[in-house]
């Protein structure tokens, strides 16, 4: 018998167990803990057996049947996955940050990669890691998981996405320091991100035409140049480019006022300049609920808009709303491209593919 997608049309979400010291198996485990998620996709988590048992103690849910596996067996399309990648004794140190979880987060990250390129897997879902010590496992440099995944895939173009129901915010720059933002800024760099925006709403998120909104990069957007002068310079030129090229795209708005006066709620998609700029108001408003997706690579792969939250691990306290939606998230956008790939190959007639396709 081969896996689970040649025999079931359910997607196949693999879940990288993240950091075995953080909330994130208890998030895994909360949010697949009711049997009726298999009925929408088959769950499989590629991590380790003795750790799943480990945390399914330190939790109050109820008791759940799970198939646990070695790499390259066939999945269980009716119960939750457990692909247990070693047999090997682990310690979990709860609340801590040790260079053996950054080994194990890591080998999570790769055997799922390896999956989906093999056609095994359908979409990524990640669970929290801890940058620090997934840096000293690797021994390089490391910023995160949408830089990592983009660098193993050879992808250079691509976009962190934060999605919570219709809100959907990218940010132009992701993981660097504040004071390094305005030196990165500039027109190509902006335009290939809203073009990366604008491809993702459509193909993603079934939004044949969207909307997006450029917030400013300085307070006030500028105030014509009062207040520094990239707004001017660079952000209002590439809007225009955009526009000019076919795109629905405005702004630059004020970051402040635009969310204060529910603006967002205008637009299908929102580019912010800088990760906290674009990331503190979208967490207040996804209250708890948010994904965090990345646009642009040639799978899905969506995560829980939190992270590891040591200071509550093995608590028992720790949400699992981020979680399930990032696994929803995922399905639906697996679902999206299928549609938008089958549309491309057979395009339908102008008013039925705005009735299908408009939101």
């Amino acid at each position: 018998m081969s896996h689970t997608q040649h025999t079931d049309r359910k997607p196949v979400v693999a879940i990288s167990h993240g950091d075995i010291n953080s909330i994130s198996y208890e998030v895994i485990l909360k949010a697949l803990c009711d049997q009726r998620i298999v009925e929408l996709f088959t769950p499989v988590v590629y991590g380790l057996s003795k750790i799943f048992s480990f945390h399914r103690k330190t939790i109050t849910i109820p008791d759940f049947q799970h198939h646990t596996c070695k790499r390259a067996e066939p999945f269980n399309v009716k119960q939750v996955n457990l692909v247990n990648l070693s047999d090997r004794d682990y310690k979990v140190d709860l609340g801590q940050s040790t260079e053996t979880a950054g080994e194990l987060a890591v080998l999570s990250i790769n055997a799922v990669l390896e999956d989906l390129q093999k056609g095994i897997a359908d979409v990524m879902v990640t669970a929290p890691i801890n940058k620090e010590n997934v840096k000293l496992a690797l021994k390089k440099p490391f910023s995160g998981h949408t830089e990592y995944l983009a660098e193993k895939m050879g992808v250079s173009d691509y976009l962190m996405l934060m999605v919570h129901n219709n809100l959907r915010v990218g940010v132009v720059t992701g993981h660097i320091p504040l004071a390094e933002v305005p030196k990165k800024i500039h027109e190509p760099l902006v335009l290939r991100k809203l073009s990366i925006l604008e491809q993702s709403l459509q193909q993603d998120f079934a939004i044949r035409k969207p909307k997006i909104a450029v917030l400013g990069l300085n307070p006030h957007a500028g105030d014509g140049g009062l207040i520094g002068n990239e707004d001017e310079t660079i952000l209002k030129p590439a809007i225009e480019k955009a526009q000019k090229s076919g795109m629905l795209v405005f702004g630059p708005y004020a970051a402040d006022g635009f969310f204060a006066s529910g603006q967002h709620n205008h637009f299908d998609g929102i580019l912010a300049m800088y990760h906290d700029q674009g990331l503190l108001p979208f967490k207040i408003l996804a209250l708890g609920a948010g994904v965090n997706f990345t646009a642009g690579l040639p799978f899905v792969r969506t995560s829980p808009a939190h992270g590891t939250a040591y200071d509550i691990a093995g608590k028992d306290l720790a949400s699992a709303d981020s979680m399930r939606e990032a696994m929803y998230v995922a399905c639906e956008i697996f679902q999206n491209r299928k549609l938008w790939k089958e549309l491309k190959q057979n395009p339908l007639p102008l008013g039925r593919y705005e009735k299908d396709t408009e939101r």
